[in-house]
């Protein structure tokens, strides 16, 4: 009897229906955008370029730009589907966390508009760069603060399971400071200098809470175990937070002789905007090894795992963390002037559109096969309660 009733359930499951698929449409998802828009961004900083370069980055914009608006839809389907998945979405132990990537991803379509669109376009752009600025930062703190305290009211998090995705709600303040970085390049004095200290603030947010989080993530790593397989690609994600500090330091660092007004702080004995980078540059190299450190770690953990991992929507992991370490990487060789660490990058930059390339076929093919957007196969399938399960039929 049991085993007619497996059978009938199969039988169920092979017959989802669309609607019934997409309401297993997750926060996840949205890595996919963050990876893209990264993309983008890498090529937008190569050091060596090539006729048609640009063009190749603007189709990653336009890609990305299609994507967000196509998975925004997806998502608002789910919810409207089932009100009561949107609550409990935002505090679910597992999908909860990938709500910030929603928010990062829109970060990074701000870069690219300064990176791609403020040279097409006149001063209108820039000051609605920054007004999106100031907005998305308030916008970005609001979801730190409430979404944190509902994770932590509501859930009960063991250290044991300490990933790093559980900086993603503040992940966004990672991305404000090389978001500020690019600003200041194009907006007038007096608007840029705010927008300079205020990336320094907001990454020093995102920075210090990610060394909180580090901290517990190393506890678990040392008392437990290595994430299982499956998992491991989500390692990735402690790269993010020292390579985009280090993007931002010396980024801001390089821009400050320029940005920093004279006799600014009451200080005039000496150049303020000198000495600023003079100390924020040597500080930003300082991290880029600790993001590539947790780059090695990671890397040797999905390395001896590799038979026993499948597909998940964290292999998107694999691209937005090392686009950061390496427009780090490449910021530092244009600062000291190195041609051997700009061709490191460069390679670093082909490495990272084949694996873009690599993990775009396989998460169409997860699709297919119904790896993801699938009963019991996405984020929200330890969810008790039944969130986003809905009839197997869809009905």
């Amino acid at each position: 009897m049991e085993q007619e009733d497996g059978h009938a359930y199969a039988h169920d499951m092979n017959k989802v229906s669309l609607s019934g698929r997409l309401s297993h449409f997750t926060w996840s998802w949205f890595e996919c955008t963050m990876s893209t828009g990264a993309m983008a961004i890498v090529l937008s900083f190569q050091p060596f370029g090539f006729h048609g370069l640009r063009v190749i980055g603007k189709i990653f914009f336009i890609v990305v730009l299609v994507l967000f608006l196509l998975f925004s839809c997806l998502i608002a389907f789910r919810f409207i589907r089932d009100p009561s998945a949107l609550k409990l979405s935002l505090h679910h132990p597992h999908e909860s966390f990938f709500f910030g990537t929603f928010w990062v991803s829109i970060a990074l379509i701000l870069e690219c508009v300064q990176q791609y669109g403020v040279p097409a376009c006149g001063p209108w752009l820039v000051k609605a760069l920054e007004v999106c600025f100031w907005l998305y930062a308030g916008c970005a703190l609001l979801v730190a603060i409430f979404q944190y305290h509902v994770i932590l009211d509501e859930e009960r998090l063991p250290v044991v399971d300490a990933m790093p995705a559980w900086i993603l709600p503040l992940y966004p303040f990672l991305v404000l400071g090389p978001l500020a970085s690019v600003l200041v390049s194009s907006q007038p004095q007096t608007s840029a200098l705010p927008i300079f200290i205020g990336g320094i603030a907001f990454q020093g947010l995102g920075w210090m809470f990610a060394l909180i989080i580090f901290s517990i993530y190393l506890t678990r790593l040392i008392n437990s175990e290595i994430p299982e397989e499956p998992k491991r690609p989500g390692m990735y994600i402690a790269v993010g937070p020292a390579a985009y500090t280090c993007s931002t330091l010396v980024e801001l660092g390089m821009y400050a002789p320029k940005v920093i007004p004279t006799h600014y702080l009451g200080i005039t004995t000496l150049p303020v905007g000198d000495v600023w980078k003079a100390v924020s540059v040597p500080c930003g190299i300082f991290l880029w090894l600790v993001a590539f450190w947790f780059f090695a770690l990671s890397t040797v953990s999905v390395v001896a795992g590799i038979r026993k991992i499948h597909f998940t929507l964290n292999w998107w992991a694999f691209i937005f963390p090392n686009a950061g370490l390496t427009i780090a990487a490449i910021q530092i060789g244009d600062v000291l002037d190195s041609d051997g660490i700009k061709g490191v990058t460069s390679a670093m930059t082909i490495m990272l559109v084949a694996m873009w390339l690599f993990v775009s076929v396989m998460n169409v093919r997860a699709v297919w096969l119904r790896q993801v957007l699938w009963p019991g196969m996405d984020e929200d399938m330890e969810d008790v309660s039944g969130h986003g399960q809905g009839d197997p039929k869809g009905d």
